[in-house]
């Protein structure tokens, strides 16, 4: 008897978080259209510092990213984010450059490809939850997957990045009326060694009471400055999403 009665006092009490829980899907995407500095030296000692942001031409690229959410008691959620993202430079050095000891000739034509994968758990407490506002903060566990490889006629060199960065994340929603809204959201750290952020600004839209699109402004910025390497990059988005909860 005492075994039944846990059992459904059990049964009970995870049926009334799932019936409190919410799953939202957040599917976003865009336009790279400009990396204002995108700073490389590989290795910091010896290589050559360039700033392939100013010196080539970036290739605009569309881009994608996807959030999975589950939120417990309207307060609670757990996401986790995919964004890759691979951005092309195209032109010619002025001076010859040293990257992974390869040297690449001044004038001669050169690509460069940016590879920075982006993979996140985040969790995040709202400590205002109402009908107008929603703000909330937490931490995020990110993994980084980066590679820079440079390459011409004659030579092509790649140099991969893969590590883990702590991150915190912070959300602040208002919609003021039944359709039109506004959010930022985002997940930023420094340190001595480098720093990252990655945040969007902009409008939102109401579709329904389960599904709303957004509309606005993405940057990423941030880099290291450590033995192995010293990169640090801006890249600029334009971004429209769509948000479904169920």
């Amino acid at each position: 008897m005492k075994a039944k009665s846990l059992f459904l006092l059990l049964l009970g009490l995870i049926s009334a978080s799932a019936a409190r829980a919410q799953i939202r899907l957040d599917l976003e995407s865009g336009l790279v259209f400009g990396t204002p500095y995108n700073r490389i030296r590989i290795p910091n000692q010896g290589g050559t510092l360039v700033d392939i942001g100013k010196e080539l031409d970036v290739k605009p690229k569309v881009f994608f990213r996807l959030r999975a959410g589950y939120t417990i008691n309207n307060r609670h959620t757990i996401s986790a984010l995919y964004a890759p993202l691979t951005v092309r430079y195209d032109g010619a050095f002025r001076e010859n450059v040293s990257f992974n000891a390869v040297v690449f000739e001044a004038g001669k034509p050169v690509e460069v490809n940016y590879k920075f994968n982006s993979y996140r758990l985040t969790y995040r407490y709202d400590f205002v939850a109402n009908e107008h506002w929603r703000v909330g903060a937490g931490v995020t566990a990110k993994i980084r997957d980066a590679k820079v490889r440079y390459k011409n006629d004659t030579k092509d060199t790649n140099f991969d990045n893969f590590g883990f960065v702590p991150l915190i994340n912070f959300y602040a929603s208002w919609q003021p009326g039944k359709r039109w809204g506004v959010l930022v959201e985002g997940d930023a750290l420094g340190s001595k060694q480098g720093r990252a952020e990655d945040i969007f600004a902009g409008a939102t839209y109401a579709l329904g009471e389960q599904a709303f699109v957004k509309l606005g402004y993405r940057v990423v910025e941030g880099g290291a400055d450590v033995d192995r390497v010293y990169t640090f990059n801006w890249i600029n988005y334009a971004s429209v999403g769509l948000v479904v909860e169920f």
